[in-house]
């Protein structure tokens, strides 16, 4: 049966991803994590050929879904859209955000990278905040091993108060023990996730919110995390609550009276929406910073120097850009240039044929509309095609993944984020604009 209004009492998701669930011991379990950490390493090795994509309602951001049964229980996993942070600004964040909040899953696996994980750890603290069912699988641990990366799980999940578990996803390793820790997540003691502190006035604006949400959530989101999107004035999540929700909370005189003195109550303390952003921000990458220094340490404190520089010439203000520009001009005149060769091979190729077939018809004594319509019609358009589309396309696609593989993809989105923002759009739709 379907995920829906009549079976999950969830009325957000009839416009959400909809889940064919088999029966109803059938547990759907969220894969959420940044891109490029081998998330979708990890649903492919548990999932197999038992998979299927699709393209999230009314967005063109793909999902993936697949079934796999472990220790007598059956999964459906969703593969949710790379993201680096839920405090959404693009259609993949809004995809993945309202999937776990909205799509009731009944556990979430944030897939972290062992090399960097205080970088992923955002993702991380934002999720636990959403939802306690949440499992972290730090993968790439055979990476961490050779860059002598030590990682204290005993000290991140005492820190977290959620499941972590160590897997290398490509060998298989861990896998086992990562679906054991989900399906011990309703029997374990783990209720005590971290609450990430905010400065006072953004706690006490938070709490002249609770109560008159808590009325209005009855449980079924989290109170504290739903009234510090309101204070960001996040639209797109107001409008994903109005539709879980079946209401419009603008229009709801008991929230909008306490969101008006919490938001004052903020301006008092000299607190607009952009500082707000960047105080909750703030919060969370010193939250990071402190669980991951007491769990991760380095027997070579200077493991990832040589990436640093990369990092600091690939991204630097003055260097940034114009090593972008240079790639990606290179990239596009390797394309337009060596696709010239194949074209024309594949030009002389498919139009030597054409002569053929067209003599063969002429021998058969076809009738001249017939030639004209399959041959120098249906034929020829093919061939055209086929020699000028797909030269470009073998060449240029394989360099594009490279770049992602390498992780420089990432790195144009920052490049290009900042004026990218000033059209109200964000970084990561310039490598959309590359592939168009």
């Amino acid at each position: 049966m379907g995920l829906t209004l009549e079976s999950t009492g969830i009325r957000s998701v009839r416009e959400s991803l909809v889940i064919e669930r088999k029966n109803d011991k059938e547990q759907v379990i969220a894969l959420a994590g940044n891109p490029n950490v081998g998330k979708s390493t990890v649903f492919n090795t548990l999932t197999g050929m038992n998979q299927h994509t699709g393209n999230w309602p009314g967005k063109t951001v793909e999902n993936a879904q697949g079934r796999c049964s472990f220790y007598g229980t059956d999964y459906i996993m969703v593969d949710l859209p790379g993201t680096y942070s839920l405090m959404a600004h693009s259609a993949e964040e809004e995809a993945a955000r309202d999937f776990i909040c909205f799509g009731g899953p009944d556990a979430v696996v944030i897939v972290c990278d062992a090399t960097c994980l205080e970088r992923n750890m955002n993702l991380v603290l934002q999720t636990i905040e959403i939802t306690p069912h949440a499992v972290v699988c730090i993968n790439l641990m055979d990476e961490a091993r050779k860059k002598h990366i030590r990682i204290d799980f005993g000290s991140l999940q005492k820190d977290l108060g959620v499941p972590v578990v160590g897997i290398t996803a490509r060998s298989s390793r861990g896998l086992e023990k990562l679906m054991a820790a989900v399906g011990g997540l309703r029997s374990e003691l783990f209720v005590n996730p971290i609450k990430i502190r905010y400065p006072s006035p953004v706690e006490e604006a938070a709490a002249m919110m609770e109560p008159a949400l808590k009325q209005r959530l009855e449980n079924r989101l989290n109170v504290h995390w739903a009234a510090l999107r309101l204070l960001e004035r996040d639209q797109s999540l107001l409008n994903s609550l109005n539709r879980f929700l079946d209401t419009d909370l603008t229009a709801d005189g008991e929230i909008t009276s306490a969101l008006e003195r919490a938001q004052k109550h903020l301006e008092q303390n000299g607190i607009t929406p952009d500082i707000l952003e960047d105080k909750i921000v703030s919060s969370l990458v010193v939250a990071a910073e402190g669980i991951c220094a007491d769990a991760i340490s380095f027997d070579r404190p200077d493991y990832n120097a040589r990436d640093r520089k990369i990092d600091r010439f690939l991204t630097s203000k003055w260097t940034g850009v114009p090593a972008m520009l240079a790639l990606l001009t290179f990239i596009f005149w390797i394309t337009i240039t060596g696709a010239n060769y194949p074209s024309d091979l594949l030009s002389a190729v498919l139009f030597r044929f054409q002569d053929f077939l067209l003599a063969l018809l002429n021998r058969m004594g076809a009738p001249e509309w017939l030639t004209g319509m399959l041959i120098l019609g249906v034929y020829r358009v093919l061939a055209w095609v086929v020699s000028v589309m797909l030269p470009p396309m073998a060449i240029f696609f394989p360099l594009f993944t490279l770049l992602e593989d390498l992780g420089y993809l990432p790195r144009v989105a920052f490049n290009l984020d900042k004026y990218f923002k000033k059209a109200h759009a964000c970084g990561k739709q310039a490598l959309t604009m590359c592939m168009v």
